[in-house]
């Protein structure tokens, strides 16, 4: 494969591979080995977690000696006190993606949050801000009161959730309220998506479930003694908002409790490992089902074949 990778010919369009799948999965190995068979590309992050300078290791972010050199993207980039959402994130990976293909590189996208690799791909809907007295409101709804309003207000939304999904309830219920408009009909507008502008190279990794729960456990064991306690100790000596997403990122509580001595080592280590393959498990279950049909699924453990790099640089 010739190794510019900017459209080089009238009408086409210029790639952009994508490695998707559940934490533990080796996607990030997958993305360095593709990015090197490439011959000149940039890996990009697509981990809500790794977004984050503050979460170097207990969101599992590359080490100089894993990216081999390759140039990588949105690892460590947000400061922990500023929470980044998917428009942010969404906003800034459009212009590293454009950025790589103005340099004739390959943009590799690697990660799990469904969330990122839908806004970016599909674009967001364009809410306008919702009113701070009805969300302030709408918040402090118990989940049944609040769930029984959507029910009478926006009935479709309702039948589409789980009458205790405390947040999306409430999200549905305080955007009818404030805007008017059903959230369906403000996300049947969305805007800014790319993915009609890039061809596409998907694969989706979906490891053996006894496979990644082990590698889960033993990843957060290494996390734990490889720097995850003193990351955490310096993430709460800066006293941030804790319902900020860094002070939420799988790992923190556990070392929290940990330090504050309401559990013991073990007792930490176990429930970090239980919290990340529930992690896991909801990822998994969002990459069988959300992502198009036509996306390859790949059941891969081990190292990452040649195959699978091959269809990634296809052209």
């Amino acid at each position: 494969m010739s190794t510019d990778h900017s459209p080089s010919q009238a009408g086409q369009l210029p790639p952009l591979a994508l490695i998707a799948g559940p934490t533990a999965s080796g996607k990030s190995d997958l993305a360095v080995r593709t990015a090197l068979a490439a011959g000149k590309a940039v890996v990009i992050n697509a981990d809500s977690a790794q977004v984050y300078a503050d979460l170097a290791v207990l969101s599992a972010r590359p080490t100089e000696a894993d990216m081999q050199g390759v140039p990588h993207r949105l690892f460590g980039t947000w400061d922990g006190a500023e929470a980044c959402s998917a428009a942010d994130w969404a906003a800034a990976a459009r212009a590293e993606i454009a950025a790589a293909h103005e340099q004739g590189a390959l943009p590799v996208l690697v990660g799990g949050t469904g969330l990122y690799i839908r806004t970016l791909l599909e674009g967001i809907a364009p809410v306008p801000p919702i009113d701070p007295a009805i969300r302030a409101e709408v918040r402090a709804l118990p989940v049944a009161e609040a769930y029984a309003a959507l029910t009478r207000e926006d009935p479709a939304r309702a039948a589409a959730l789980g009458p205790n999904d405390t947040t999306r309830v409430a999200r549905a219920l305080e955007v009818i309220r404030s805007t008017g408009r059903p959230l369906a009909a403000w996300q049947e507008e969305r805007t800014g998506g790319i993915g009609h502008t890039v061809s596409l190279h998907p694969l989706v990794l979906m490891p053996e479930r006894a496979w990644l729960y082990e590698r889960c456990d033993r990843r957060f064991a290494q996390m734990w003694h490889g720097g995850a306690v003193a990351e955490v100790e310096a993430l709460l000596a800066r006293r941030l908002d804790p319902d900020l997403p860094v002070m939420r990122a799988i790992g923190v509580a556990e070392v929290t409790d940990f330090l504050a001595g309401t559990c013991t080592e073990p007792e930490a280590i176990t429930a970090g490992s239980q919290a990340t393959r529930r992690y896991a498990k909801r990822q998994y279950t969002w990459l069988r089902h959300q992502p198009p049909a036509d996306w390859p699924r790949i059941m891969m453990e081990n190292s990452p074949s040649d195959s699978l790099i091959e269809a990634l640089l296809r052209d």
